[in-house]
């Protein structure tokens, strides 16, 4: 009986994880109607079955691929909103900006518009050349290349000639998941530019909410001694933060409630 009540809540657990892409170890306790003990040990079960994530405080799904961009724009707005207002500080005086695609990036670029003057930002994401259009002042350079319609950004070949063209201060990047051996990402495809930007930037800066700690995907375009800033909604501890920090990349975030 206990063995059956504990398949369906996992069960529970996972339908959960469906429909929040995180969750928090005190507030499942609380909605489960079981102590915070019972909670980890599922997850931790889950995890060693290689079906979640566990996260600072929670968990994640573990997943293979990730959501489309329009489907990603609708979670974490409020974290990304933080991590965009986070970034502003160490941008301040930078006038050449490369930005690579994605929701947060998006988010980033929004906070771009409304607070910075005279920059020139160089993209393959039209989310991002959208939301920078309300500033005159902004001048963006968009990159040619194969259209990806999933993800709104230019691809391919002609894309990193054209990116290595150019040499700016700051790289800023998104990221699928960020584990002990750096940003990968879902697309392919995506991780070649971002790791062009990368080498185009005298700096590189990532831009990630907490959902995206111990997450790894098929692409990988950095290291972490590559990296000179993360910028997140909350700071990754534990062996990820070690590595993070070891390898001297500037943790920018607010501490974890």
């Amino acid at each position: 009986m206990a063995a059956n009540k504990k398949s369906l809540r996992q069960q529970r657990i996972l339908g959960e994880l469906d429909h929040e892409p995180s969750l928090r170890i005190i507030d499942l306790a609380e909605r489960l109607g079981v102590s915070t003990e019972t909670i980890r040990r599922d997850f931790d079960e889950l995890t060693q079955q290689g079906l979640i994530n566990r996260t600072y405080g929670g968990a994640v799904r573990r997943q293979s691929s990730e959501p489309g961009l329009n489907e990603r724009h609708k979670l974490h707005i409020a974290e990304r909103e933080l991590i965009a207002r986070q970034a502003m500080p160490v941008l301040a005086g930078a006038r050449h900006i490369m930005i690579g695609s994605g929701a947060t990036t998006v988010h980033v670029a929004k906070r771009l518009a409304v607070t910075m003057n005279d920059l020139t930002v160089i993209t393959h994401s039209f989310g991002v050349a959208t939301v920078l259009a309300i500033n005159p002042t902004i001048r963006v350079i968009m990159a040619p290349g194969l259209y990806h319609a999933q993800e709104g950004a230019m691809h391919g070949a002609q894309t990193i000639r054209f990116l290595e063209n150019y040499r700016v201060e700051w790289a800023i990047l998104g990221a699928s998941g960020l584990d002990g051996d750096g940003a990968s990402d879902a697309m392919i495809d995506a991780s070649e530019v971002y790791a062009v930007m990368m080498e185009r930037a005298t700096r590189s800066m990532i831009v990630a909410d907490h959902t995206k700690f111990n997450q790894s995907f098929p692409a990988r375009y950095c290291e972490w001694n590559g990296v000179d800033v993360l910028v997140s909604d909350q700071k990754p501890l534990g062996a990820l933060g070690e590595t993070i920090r070891a390898a001297g990349c500037v943790m920018k975030a607010k501490q974890p409630d």
